[in-house]
Parts: structure tokens; C-alpha cells; sequence
């Protein structure tokens, strides 16, 4: 009887692995914690590292597991990132059950696209797989379990706390000084053998995606923005206020962790201060970034001038800030939402005439909208007709071409 157990227990084991690249299969049938495995990051990982990978941090550690980067989001395999943060890994190739020591359950659903949340909110997501590993994000990984993440761009690095950790991130940035500058050492040697990178597209993605864009908040009316988006289940670009930001934080936390794109519009929004020097708007636009490192754990390269960049963001002002390497963004959709306020039907009327007429010309339409009441009253028409009309949602993201009224590809 224990041998026909046995046997039956292979099988079973053969089947997952043969479905599921890199799923162990000791792994999806595993019935208790399996212990976080922490280690220094080794030599070899560091030096053949690419800049489509970070390092990641735990608690006071480096690990030796490279995040990639791809579509925006930094992915970790769903397997090497259970045994690091100690949870249980079960389920099938369709649906993914990870279970932390407290009995906290994150599933994924592959198929769907979907991802139900400890707190049983399901977001959209992806999974796919890469060199035999199935991979997940790891910001909603770690999010999900309420382990916080940081991201310092500027150092390739990513940290989660999983318990209470010691070091601050400058003591743990100090800590581990000498991998940190291995790493992008490496990578800036692999920038520099590797061939030209081919040129940016043309344009947008053309046919019909569309980017919808918000300026000036996060405001006392952004959760109601947000739920809108969800309803519908779209994405979008949120360009916010410092000030903003430090007064809303709960709702820039939100747009992380569910998938928009956050980007910095500065902190006054006043000409005579933002556009007083080259100096001033990029202290400004660096302000907004420690605004929103703090609110949310998370920087931005996405830039929008106050009014837009023309006329006032010259060649000064760009070779100034686009410089110090952000990208600056416009837009080719005005919703005028600012101007005709209550009279929501000339909002509604005036983006869908720019949109078609955009999208006429083959080129993505970029829809600039604030955060305010009554553009949130017209919004769910609005969402509803582009849906109708086959209009794919997505975000901005830093690998797309900037679109902006000095054609500044920077």
C-alpha cells in the first residue's frame, strides 16, 4: 500500500513539473513554512548582471536573487520568492496559493490575470515565464503581506522589510556599499559593450491604446477617481503635487499598489516660482520625488510642468531637468475639464472629438484631465464610450517615447 502511495506521490510530482516551468514540485506540495534563505549576492550573479535587473534587499541583507525588470514593474519567480519571504507554496499551474506564517493568502490566478488579496480585493496582474521560472510581481508580493518595499532607482536597489529591520536605508546602503557599486559597475560595463540600442518608435503604439492623464493631485476626491478606474478596470497616469501628495498620502499608496503610474507636476504649480530658474524647477520636480518616495515608497522619472512645457520650459530648463534624467511628458488631448467645470457635456463632447481626430492620424491619444469634482462626474461616460469603442487603457511608463511640445525624445 505505501509503495502504490509512492508511486502515486511521483506521478502527481511529474505532472506539475511538466505543466509548470520552474514549479517544484517539492514546492507546490510542501504543507509547512519553508524558511527564508538569505545570503550575500554572489560575485557571478553581480557581474553578469544586466540594467534589467536589481538588487534585492531583505530585512538587513542582500539576497543573492536578481529581480528583472519588464513592463514597468520589477518580477521575481513565484518559487525562489516563497522560500526568501518564508511562505507556504501551493496550488495548481492556474491558480497560485502563496500563505504567509500568520495564515495570510495571496492566490493567483494565471489564466485571469488576477490576483485576490489577503484582504480578499482582487487587482489585475501578470504572470508569465522566463527561463523555466514563473514570475510574479514583487511589489505585489511583498505589499500583499504587508511587508514594506523601497526602490532607490539611482542605485539599483530593491528592499523589503519582512521583519523589523535594524538599518535604516542609509546605514544599509553603507552597509553593503561595496556590492552595490559591483553591481552597477557591472551593469555599466554591460551597457557599454553591448551594442547601440535601436532607436525609440516613431510614436505611440497606434490603432487603439490611449493614455488618460491627471494633473494636480492627489485630492479629498482621488479615492472616488480611483474607484471609477477600477470599475471600469482601467489604468492611468496620475502627474501630482508634492504638497498633494504629503496631504493624501493613503490614495498615492493606492495607485501604486493597484497598478497606475505616478509622475511629478512639482510643488507650487506657480509660474513666477517654478520657472524663476532652471535650478528652481528642478528643485522642484526633486522635491515632488522625496514627496512621493515618502508617501509611497516608490520614485518617479515622469515629469509634467506646470500649464504644460510651452512656452516657459526652454532648452534651459529642459537640459536642466531632462538632464538630470527625467522625461518629460504633454499631452495631445485636451479634456479643458479646468475651463468648463460644471458643463461636464462639453467635457465629454471635446475629448471624444480629439481623441477620433488623434487616432485618425495613426497616433496614440494622450488625454489630459485634472483631479476634480466634475471631471469625476463626467468620467464614468467617458470610460464607458472609449470602451466601446475598442480603446485598450494603458499607462506611461519610462521605455516609452516622450510625448511633449518640444519633440525632446530625452
Amino acid at each position: 500500500m505505501l509503495r502504490k502511495c509512492t508511486l502515486w506521490m511521483m506521478l502527481v510530482s511529474c505532472l506539475l513539473l511538466a505543466v509548470l516551468p520552474g514549479w517544484s514540485a517539492a514546492a507546490a506540495a510542501a504543507s509547512s513554512e519553508v524558511s527564508p534563505k538569505v545570503s550575500p549576492a554572489p560575485a557571478k550573479a553581480v557581474a553578469s548582471s544586466a540594467a534589467s535587473t536589481a538588487l534585492l534587499g531583505l530585512n538587513d541583507e542582500l539576497t543573492d536573487l536578481l529581480p528583472v525588470f519588464k513592463s514597468g514593474n520589477y518580477y521575481v519567480p513565484v518559487r525562489e520568492a516563497a522560500q526568501l519571504f518564508g511562505l507556504k507554496l501551493t496550488g495548481t499551474p492556474q491558480e497560485i496559493s502563496l500563505t504567509s506564517a500568520g495564515g495570510f493568502v495571496l492566490l493567483l490566478k494565471a489564466e485571469e490575470g488576477q490576483a485576490v488579496k489577503p484582504d480578499g480585493t482582487t487587482v489585475q496582474t501578470s504572470l508569465f515565464v522566463e527561463n523555466g521560472s514563473t514570475r510574479v510581481q514583487l511589489g505585489l508580493l511583498a505589499r500583499s503581506f504587508g511587508y514594506p518595499i523601497t526602490y532607490q532607482a539611482d542605485k539599483l536597489l530593491l528592499r523589503v522589510v519582512t521583519t523589523q529591520g535594524a538599518l535604516d536605508n542609509d546605514k544599509f546602503d553603507a552597509a553593503h556599499k561595496s556590492e552595490i557599486d559591483s553591481h552597477l559597475k557591472a551593469v555599466k560595463e554591460a551597457e557599454r559593450q553591448a551594442k547601440p540600442a535601436p532607436p525609440k518608435p516613431a510614436g505611440r503604439p497606434s490603432g487603439k491604446t490611449i493614455y488618460l492623464t491627471f494633473d494636480d493631485g492627489p485630492s479629498a476626491h482621488t479615492g472616488q477617481l480611483l474607484d471609477i478606474l477600477d470599475r471600469y478596470e482601467v489604468k492611468a497616469t496620475f502627474f501630482m503635487l508634492g504638497n498633494h501628495i504629503s496631504s493624501y498620502s493613503d490614495s498615492v499608496k493606492r495607485m501604486v499598489q493597484e497598478g497606475d503610474s505616478v509622475g511629478l507636476h512639482g510643488m507650487t504649480h506657480q509660474k513666477d516660482l517654478f520657472y524663476k530658474t532652471p535650478e528652481a524647477a528642478l528643485q522642484e520636480m526633486n522635491d515632488d520625488n522625496e514627496r512621493l518616495y515618502k508617501a509611497a515608497g516608490v520614485k518617479s522619472v515622469l515629469i509634467r510642468p506646470p500649464y504644460g512645457s510651452k512656452p516657459y520650459f526652454k532648452e534651459d530648463f529642459r537640459d536642466k531637468v531632462l538632464g538630470a534624467g527625467y522625461h518629460l511628458w504633454d499631452w495631445n488631448v485636451d479634456s479643458q475639464d479646468w475651463k468648463f467645470k460644471a458643463d461636464t457635456a462639453s467635457t465629454y463632447a471635446n475629448v471624444m472629438k480629439q481623441v477620433k481626430a488623434v487616432s485618425a492620424r495613426k497616433t496614440a491619444p494622450v488625454v489630459l484631465m485634472h483631479d476634480l469634482p466634475t471631471t469625476i462626474q463626467i468620467l464614468p461616460k467617458i470610460l464607458a464610450e472609449l470602451k466601446k469603442e475598442g480603446y485598450a487603457f494603458a499607462v506611461i511608463t519610462p521605455e516609452l517615447k516622450p510625448v511633449n511640445f518640444w519633440n525632446d525624445e530625452r
